[in-house]
């Protein structure tokens, strides 16, 4: 009867919540799936073309990936500072738009594709990292923290549906259109990601016309804020922690897939279609745990507990890669360790940011998201290429290495929950 009441009380809320914001749901869902889609249309392309050149390169597209995010971060706190949310974040993804319709015409025009390559290869990882880290900054400003709870896995499954169906294109009409055609189609999805955000805009400012203002100016302060917010907050150096943690276990898994999928398929529309069915299979795994996981287990036992799943589920994978080190092993462990991923531990982690104030809700999280992720990336990238190829390492035991990193993970998101929990019980309290 506990269980069976727990189950009605949620969806009592849900209807509550939803009753209430309803609108602004569905079009933060098709927010999300509009970028999602975009971008896995995308993705399985990059991921194609940086191991072209063998997995040995790819520390040199992190590093590349790493000195951009550098460059564009003061440009984006420039931004942040100046302009209102409802006028920056349309801007992003219109520059965003641009850049695709730029690589589709050196794609359609087969111009230094040796270079293009690559640079696409940084691009995206760049692109990706920005337009999620913006959406998840807009959706912990406009949805109050009880509501974010109930909603944010609901919001999330329509990216991991855009992760379904962002492959499936690629799958039914790589062959037909041809690859310059699909950057055309991910450019014009992503131009309806800004018609979503201009719709959340005009919702807020209807339903809180009076209390709206001053989320509407531009949140002022020095470009590089993000980073003094960081420093002076240990829960901020604590969420940073671990989201370094973070890209050190999944550098390692995306450096193991890349090994074993360049030595079974030699060919580049074999790695591109296995690419893509992993990206499928990821995402039909975190929709469940979204639509029947993610939004129960944060309204019931809090931040917490959504946090630890990924770091269990990495424990146990690379413990199975240690023992068994095969390409079946890899792609089931990497399906269980994404799904969970997206569909549990970025709901968990966004909601971590809805103790924050607003400077640090845009900058200080788009700086973890974005330098401390990449930055992670580029040093795992060269300490994995370290321990393959110039220690001379087999993938099982670099698995092992992993196994008590994620534990040291897990012990530290769950720490960083029962904060948070105490921060937002403070916040009602006054």
């Amino acid at each position: 009867m506990g269980g069976q009441g727990r189950v009605a009380t949620t969806i009592n809320n849900f209807k509550s919540v939803f009753e209430k914001e309803g609108a602004a749901f569905i079009w933060s869902f098709l927010y999300f799936f509009s970028i999602l889609t975009a971008y896995f249309i995308l993705r399985p392309i990059r991921d194609a073309m940086g191991i072209a050149s063998g997995v040995g390169f790819l520390p040199w597209l992190f590093t590349g990936t790493f000195f951009v995010m550098l460059g564009v971060m003061p440009i984006y706190g420039a931004l942040v500072s100046r302009f209102p949310r409802h006028k920056f974040i349309p801007y992003v993804y219109i520059f965003f738009v641009l850049n695709i319709l730029l690589f589709w015409y050196f794609f359609a025009n087969d111009i230094r594709m040796d270079v293009v390559a690559q640079v696409f290869f940084v691009w995206l990882s760049v692109f990706n990292v920005f337009v999620v880290s913006v959406f998840w900054s807009f959706m912990v400003d406009i949805y109050k923290s009880g509501d974010s709870k109930m909603l944010f896995g609901m919001i999330a499954s329509g990216g991991t549906i855009g992760g379904i169906v962002g492959p499936i294109i690629v799958t039914f009409l790589t062959g037909t259109v041809g690859t310059d055609s699909l950057l055309l189609i991910s450019a014009g999805v992503l131009v309806f990601s800004v018609f979503c955000v201009l719709k959340l805009v005009g919702l807020r400012k209807d339903d809180l016309a009076g209390t709206q203002t001053d989320s509407e100016k531009a949140i002022g302060g020095g470009m590089l804020g993000g980073v003094t917010e960081i420093l002076k907050s240990r829960y901020l150096m604590g969420v940073a922690t671990m989201v370094f943690i973070l890209s050190l276990t999944a550098t390692i898994a995306y450096f193991q897939q890349g090994d074993l999928i360049y030595n079974a398929y030699s060919d580049t529309d074999e790695r591109v279609k296995i690419f893509g069915m992993i990206d499928l299979y990821v995402s039909i795994g975190a929709l469940v745990f979204q639509l029947f996981i993610s939004g129960p287990l944060l309204s019931n036992y809090g931040v917490k507990a959504g946090i630890i799943i990924l770091p269990i589920i990495t424990v146990v994978g690379f413990a199975l890669l240690a023992i068994s080190p095969t390409i079946g092993t890899f792609i089931i462990f990497q399906i269980f360790r994404r799904a969970s991923e997206y569909g549990m531990f970025v709901p968990s982690r966004e909601n971590m940011f809805s103790v924050v104030t607003r400077e640090q809700k845009y900058k200080s999280k788009n700086f973890i998201d974005t330098v401390v992720f990449r930055g992670g990336d580029v040093a795992n990238g060269w300490v994995y290429n370290l321990l393959n190829s110039g220690m001379g390492m087999s993938i099982a035991k670099i698995a092992a290495i992993g196994v008590p990193i994620a534990a040291l993970w897990g012990i530290l998101g769950w720490k960083l929950g029962r904060s948070h929990e105490e921060q937002e019980t403070k916040q009602m309290t006054e």
